[in-house]
């Protein structure tokens, strides 16, 4: 089994638990990061990672989103939250190192926690610079290890842990990764400790 289906499957296991797992962070910091971040799409959206669907019941009225997620148990969960909150977006089954999108497709592009679990997340980073239009804007809620010696230490200890349980690497540097995938023009604000990081991305791919 490689690498992508490991990663699969134990999203697909954890589809039942996930939010439940999560609701401590989420009234913690993530409910208020999340709408921000609606505020901020316009035209056509792709969300990367929709997940359990934890951001549908924000998404603005006056949008037209495509939501992608590599597990299918995870995307039944969201198409339940769609129905709840009378939310229209179209879900699709789909992996973000290999979008079956066409380029410059989309006018904004956002993740929230997503990148500490694609499998090669520099490849999932160009499909989304890909995918995004010329100028387009990406938005990206998403953590990443501490440059704290002891808390960055004690991330690396618990790392496998995460992993293992539900597929998410809670050390990884998700910045230098963006940069790493040909981005140029990022802005980055901490938003809990050195962990928690808003990136925004201007995609300008004719000037890099």
């Amino acid at each position: 089994m490689d690498n992508n289906e490991k990663i699969r499957k134990r999203y697909d296991r954890a589809s039942s638990f996930y939010d439940f797992f999560e609701q401590p962070m989420e009234i913690m910091t993530l409910k208020k990061w999340r709408t921000e971040v609606m505020r901020e799409l316009h035209g056509d959206v792709l969300e990367v990672g929709v997940g359990t669907g934890k951001n549908i019941q924000y998404y603005p009225d006056n949008i037209n989103v495509t939501a992608i997620d590599f597990s299918e148990k995870m995307l039944e969960k969201a198409r339940e939250k769609s129905e709840k909150y009378n939310k229209k977006v179209k879900l699709i089954h789909m992996d973000a190192q290999n979008m079956k999108f066409p380029d410059n497709n989309f006018d904004c592009v956002f993740t929230t926690c997503v990148f500490c679990s694609v499998p090669d997340p520099v490849k999932g980073l160009k499909e989304i610079k890909r995918v995004c239009k010329d100028d387009g804007k990406i938005i990206m809620i998403e953590h990443e290890r501490s440059e704290n010696k002891v808390v960055g230490l004690l991330m690396d200890m618990f790392n496998p842990l995460t992993l293992n349980l539900y597929g998410a690497n809670i050390n990884r540097r998700t910045v230098d990764n963006i940069k790493n995938a040909g981005f140029t023009k990022i802005e980055v604000t901490n938003l809990k400790g050195d962990i928690l990081k808003k990136i925004i991305i201007h995609n300008f791919k004719n000037r890099c």
